[in-house]
């Protein structure tokens, strides 16, 4: 075959559709230039999510992708940057904190806070400023999950709490100021207060993402909470049993109502492998989370098994993905993560901007 026309090239990638957005490459969320070198073609892809992990991998799948056109020597340099995406009207962002997504479910139960972990810290190691509020008062979760049980917040200025360290990604909770085994035994209004000042007088410093992960169902505490936080888009956690997607339902229509844009579906504890027999069983029904997601026409960011590694990792404070980041596991956190990611990145309506003027010279 002869080599690849510029034109040809372009075309080539303009039919590659990213993982990460479900769109084609330079449609919403990414851009891309090709330019000719003296060897070939160089091709700069910019994309409005991180990628330090899933770079190799994409590509991979690139080149693949663009042999099917015959080219000279090829070229990608591949790079990210991740905006400030819009919230509810009549809030401001949060000083420093570029994009708030809330990790949420109708009823508890369903690993909500395990998913919010993982997806945390996959966008840590995909090369993401992160931070995680864990705003779950009755029931914190996050600092058993990520092995800080015990430790206490400091103030470096009186005014402030910073907030602790695991695995690259910071955190607060209200678990680092009260006793373990202590019950909170608060109603709502103060509830709300501690969430409110959790959230804004702890130091983040400067976040791409603040994950929080929520406490679980759709009453006073959390529509107050979705109503006063400035949030840029909404992760909604379920597994397939009808009575969990029933309750996901409300929560999805929750964000809905507050103009919160929901970014899609997480389908949990979807099946379960037998480690004796490798026997695979649908525990709580199939297809759930598909289902609510064809509903209401949103992506299903993931589906995630029911295996009791998951839940010895988060025990153990080290979660999947810190575990064991290239393993079958973590590669499904990490779809979750960049789905999230992307689906937030390309509800931005202009995505030039994320190009430089870049000036190639043929040498």
């Amino acid at each position: 075959m002869s080599a690849a026309t510029q034109s040809e090239l372009e075309q080539q990638l303009k039919n590659f559709v990213l993982p990460q957005t479900a769109r084609p490459l330079g449609g919403a969320g990414s851009a891309f230039a090709v330019h000719t070198t003296a060897q070939g073609f160089k091709v700069e892809i910019r994309c409005g999510f991180p990628l330090e992990h899933s770079r190799r991998e994409l590509e991979e799948r690139l080149r693949a992708h663009c042999a099917e056109v015959a080219t000279a020597q090829l070229e990608f340099d591949i790079d990210w940057k991740i905006e400030t995406h819009n919230v509810q009207q009549g809030l401001k962002p949060l000083d420093g904190v570029s994009n708030l997504i809330a990790v949420a479910s109708g009823k508890g139960g369903v690993g909500k806070s395990t998913v919010a972990s993982n997806l945390a810290l996959a966008l840590v190691l995909e090369g993401a400023r992160v931070g995680m509020l864990d705003a779950d008062i009755y029931g914190p979760s996050q600092p058993r999950i990520l092995g800080l049980l015990g430790q206490r917040p400091e103030t470096t200025d009186g005014k402030t709490l910073e907030p602790l360290q695991a695995h690259g990604l910071k955190t607060m909770s209200i678990g680092f100021l009260v006793d373990d085994q202590q019950p909170v035994a608060w109603r709502g209004p103060m509830v709300t207060s501690a969430l409110n000042q959790l959230l804004t007088q702890t130091h983040w410093g400067e976040l791409d993402y603040l994950i929080i992960d929520m406490p679980p169902g759709t009453g006073d505490i959390q529509l107050t909470l979705v109503q006063r936080v400035p949030v840029s888009g909404a992760v909604i956690v379920t597994t397939p049993q009808e009575i969990a997607l029933a309750d996901a339902r409300k929560g999805l229509e929750m964000f809905q109502k507050v103009n919160v844009p929901v970014l899609g579906i997480v389908e949990n504890m979807s099946v379960h492998t037998c480690s004796n027999c490798g026997h695979e069983e649908s525990i709580f029904g199939t297809d759930g989370g598909a289902q609510l997601s064809r509903g209401y026409g949103l992506p299903l960011l993931g589906v995630l098994p029911l295996v009791g590694d998951i839940g010895e990792h988060s025990d153990s404070g080290h979660p999947s993905v810190v575990v064991e980041p290239e393993g079958a596991l973590a590669a499904r956190f990490f779809a979750v993560a960049g789905r999230a990611a992307g689906e937030l990145a390309a509800s931005a309506k202009d995505y030039s901007r994320l190009f430089p003027k870049i000036t190639i010279e043929e040498g």
